[in-house]
């Protein structure tokens, strides 16, 4: 299990995320697939303490997503609207409703029992990702992309994209086909935001259409 990061530089976080920018500016920009619309970069706040978010506003970080429903609480309170937060974690149904007073996007829909809470505590403003589980991996949450369409008509709110993580592989390469097919399921459905890309594969996942990427080690180191 990984530790909290506890040693964060503004000075080097934010000189991470301008090459970042510019690294991803450049793949959507060289790409017939890339975003029409700069991409978000979106940090990764699990494994940073309450103490260090500071150092993330000095650097110029202001897009971040939180795994646990509980640190989301306690971070959003702690930094006030500082941050703007995401909700990147899997969504459990019990913690929809203190979820959604914080954030202005939810990436990982993926249950009934969610999608539930969400039609019976959700918000206009709030943008919602429907999580697919491209491959069929055992363990992994998302929805399977056969079931997408019945998936979405259930849904008594709108859906505004997909997300989705690929299998996980040490080359880069191996995530493209995954971010294609997920960039042709949300086109075939008019569904304009993909949440896709990791420090790993964020270059590919821009060049094959992500509108967000989700960054932690990339930014961090």
């Amino acid at each position: 299990m990984a530790e909290l990061i506890e040693e964060l530089d503004a000075g080097r976080v934010a000189a991470n995320l301008e090459c970042l920018r510019a690294r991803i500016e450049d793949a959507r920009v060289g790409s017939p697939h890339g975003a029409r619309e700069p991409i978000e970069i979106l940090a990764a706040a699990k494994y940073v303490p309450d103490a260090a978010l500071p150092v993330l506003a000095r650097a110029g970080v202001t897009l971040l997503g939180e795994n646990r429903a509980q640190d989301l609480e306690r971070k959003v309170a702690a930094c006030g609207d500082v941050f703007t937060w995401d909700f990147i974690g899997q969504l459990q149904s019990r913690r929809v409703r203190s979820i959604v007073p914080h954030v202005r996007m939810i990436h990982s829909l993926a249950s009934a029992s969610a999608r539930e809470q969400l039609a019976r505590h959700g918000r206009a403003e709030l943008a919602v990702l429907v999580q697919v589980n491209l491959a069929g991996e055992e363990g992994k949450a998302g929805v399977a992309p056969a079931e997408l369409d019945s998936f979405i008509a259930g849904c008594d709110f709108p859906i505004a994209g997909l997300m989705a993580m690929p299998p996980l592989a040490s080359d880069p390469e191996a995530s493209r086909p995954w971010f294609a097919a997920l960039r042709e399921l949300a086109a075939e459905r008019g569904l304009e935001r993909l949440s896709m890309g990791t420090s790993q594969d964020h270059v590919v996942a821009a060049q094959e259409g992500a509108t967000i990427v989700r960054i932690g080690t990339s930014l961090y180191d």
